[in-house]
Order: structure tokens, then C-alpha cells, then sequence
């Protein structure tokens, strides 16, 4: 039966692979409220800004009564919550935009939801689910052995992973005590097309064609579990779907690899795809001073969403960096105007507060 589903941030990495996705695999109709910011891509929306069922709505998560305006035109049947500042070294810089959007922001959005269901008949009640995406980051770091489950305790290390985690204990509370509809999801490190480029597979792939340094924090040791964008949509349409009321659920790619490894990779990639006359790119690895607080490995386990669910992802890092990377190369115009009108491929994390 076809839905309507808002989805907030839409405009996003992850949201716009998400609504791509609904639009060309199910009959539901999407919603897509987005504020806009810096690392909105409307780019990655363009095939389906014409189709019958998408709206846009321009707005910010933190406006209540815009958001129940959008909510009471649109009479969502779900709402898909990815709105949020999510770049660890921004927040570093930039701690208080992360508290507003992700905190206050998820506050105001379930205070909307709330207010609007007390409205809705009781049968649309029974069926409505509001999903909250977040990320792994929450859990803060682990050692050399182990993976993150859903019953790992939260220990967040940044800014960023800190907002996340509010908006975690927001989302569960609300379910809890107001008999919110919730589910919740958590993430490994995301990667593919139109991902914005202060993230470190693309960062690193326009900086190595441009024969730029390649910045690697610390040792390059930090270990991330790689989950191609894909496979998170499909895994988050599962947990809207079928997951258990209250339940949240891990979505990992089984992608463990250090920085180092992933950045080495690449590089070898653009020299089999597009050669430098000056030499292998992995001359332009550069070691630079560590992050703040930089948790030293992520991985998650997907136990639960694959035995549950069925959700196993379709692509293993290899194979799905070496797409991504074609990507970028058949995709210059994108990145570039990105480039050109707003962001420099500079190293964030270390701002004004940090340096000495």
C-alpha cells in the first residue's frame, strides 16, 4: 500500500540516496523537508525533482510551527528523521550549531510529531512510525576486539557524537513516556556517490587528483566499518517496515579498515584509472597532527537487523570504493562547483580554539 513518507534532510549524502531509492523501487509518496545548508546537494535530487510523488519543502527542524504546518499539509503516514550537523571536525569547531540542529532541532521536530498524531484518527496512530537515523559514534571507541551491538553503552567522545546521543535518548524517551511510535537506527561510516567532499574518501580522492597533500590524521591507525549509502537506505526502508516498535537497530557494511588503508587504496585506484605523470599518488600521503579527542575504532555488528530483517548489504568495500571513486572521476562538475562556491578541501577540526 503506497505511504507518505517525510524525510527530513533530505537534501543530504544520505537522505537523497534514500528518497532515490523509495522513489524508483516502491509506490510511496516522499516528503522531503531540508533546510539547505552548506552540504545540501539538490544536485543529487535533480532526476526526481519533476516526479509525481516528491515534494520539497524548504524548512529547519527547529522551527515548531513550521514543522507542523508542513506536517498537517502532508499528513505523513512516517517520518524518516535524518536532519543533522554530522561532521565530527566541524563540531569541533563549531560545537553549538551541532546542539542546536541535533538536539534542539530532534526536540522540536517530536514535540511537532506528538502534536500532530493526537490529531490523526486512532487507526493512523497504530501504523505511524517515526524513525530516527543515527550513528555508531554514540558509542564512543573500542579496542582492538569487539563490535558495537544495540545494547553497547553510550560513551560519545565528540561534539557531534554527543548531539547524536541526545537526540538518541529524545527519541527513546518520547516513545517511552508520551507512547511515541519510534524506532531507531545506528550506522557505520557511509560512503558513495554525492557525498560531500570535506569526507575523507571523497576529500582524499579530488585531493590525490589534484596532486594535493593527502592530510592522515595521527598513525592513519583508526579503524572504520565502511557501509556503502545503498546499503544503508536499503537496511533503513527494512527498519521503518518491519522493525520492532521501540527497538533499535545497527546497520554495519562489514568494512573494517584503518584510515591509512582506506587512503592507500585510493590512491592506487586513480593510478590504475587516471596515471600521474609524477608518480604513484601515494607520494602525497601526508601525517598531519591528530584530531581532538579522535576515538580510535568503530565497528558495528548487524546481528540483529540481519537476522530479523534479512538485511545483508550488496556491496563489499572493495568493489564499492572502486564504483565510487569511478563516480567522482565521470562526475567533475559536481565537485568542482562545490570547490568553486563552498568548501576549499582545507582540513577542518582544528579551529581558532585548538591551535597554539
Amino acid at each position: 500500500m503506497a505511504r507518505t513518507i517525510l524525510i527530513t534532510g533530505g537534501a543530504g549524502f544520505i537522505g537523497s540516496a534514500l528518497i532515490r531509492k523509495i522513489l524508483a523501487e516502491t509506490p510511496h509518496r516522499v516528503v522531503n523537508v531540508d533546510k539547505l545548508t552548506y552540504a545540501a546537494s539538490p544536485e543529487a535530487l535533480a532526476a526526481v525533482a519533476d516526479h509525481p510523488r516528491y515534494a520539497f519543502e524548504r524548512a529547519d527542524i527547529g522551527d515548531g510551527r513550521r514543522m507542523a504546518a508542513i506536517l498537517a499539509a502532508h499528513r505523513p503516514d512516517s517520518i524518516m528523521h535524518l536532519a543533522a550537523e554530522s561532521h565530527v571536525d566541524r563540531s569541533i569547531d563549531a560545537p553549538a550549531d551541532f546542539i542546536q540542529t541535533n538536539v534542539v532541532g530532534t526536540f522540536t521536530l517530536l514535540e511537532a510529531t506528538a502534536g500532530y498524531l493526537r490529531d490523526r484518527p486512532a487507526e493512523a496512530r497504530e501504523t505511524f512510525r517515526f524513525h530516527h537515523i543515527s550513528t555508531d559514534e554514540v558509542f564512543g571507541s573500542l579496542g582492538e576486539e569487539g563490535r558495537f551491538s544495540e545494547t553497547s553503552r553510550y560513551q560519545p567522545n565528540s561534539p557531534y557524537a554527543a548531539s547524536k546521543a541526545a537526540a538518541d535518548h529524545l527519541v527513546r524517551a518520547w516513545g517511552h513516556t508520551f507512547g511515541l511510535p519510534v524506532v531507531l537506527s545506528n550506522c557505520s561510516n557511509n560512503y558513495g556517490p554525492f557525498q560531500f567532499p570535506e569526507k575523507l574518501i571523497p576529500l582524499v580522492t579530488i585531493r590525490a587528483l589534484e596532486g594535493r597533500p593527502l592530510p592522515v590524521y595521527g598513525d592513519g591507525g583508526q579503524v572504520r566499518d565502511w557501509l556503502h549509502v545503498d546499503d544503508h537506505a536499503d537496511g533503513l526502508l527494512l527498519v521503518l517496515e518491519k522493525g520492532r516498535l521501540g527497538e533499535s537497530y545497527n546497520i554495519g557494511g562489514h568494512g573494517e579498515r584503518t584510515n591509512l588503508a582506506v587512503v592507500t587504496a585510493i590512491c592506487r585506484m586513480l593510478d590504475r584509472a587516471r596515471p600521474d605523470p609524477a608518480g604513484p599518488r601515494e607520494r602525497l600521503i601526508t601525517f598531519v597532527a591528530d584530531r581532538p579527542g579522535h576515538d580510535r575504532r568503530y565497528a558495528i555488528d548487524p546481528g540483529r537487523i540481519e537476522a530479523e530483517l534479512g538485511w545483508r548489504p550488496r556491496h563489499d568495500f572493495d568493489g564499492g570504493l572502486a564504483e565510487t571513486i569511478g563516480w567522482y572521476l565521470e562526475n567533475e562538475n559536481w565537485w568542482r562547483a562545490i570547490l568553486a562556491q563552498r568548501y576549499d578541501g582545507e582540513r577542518l577540526g582544528a579551529g581558532p580554539r585548538h591551535r597554539r
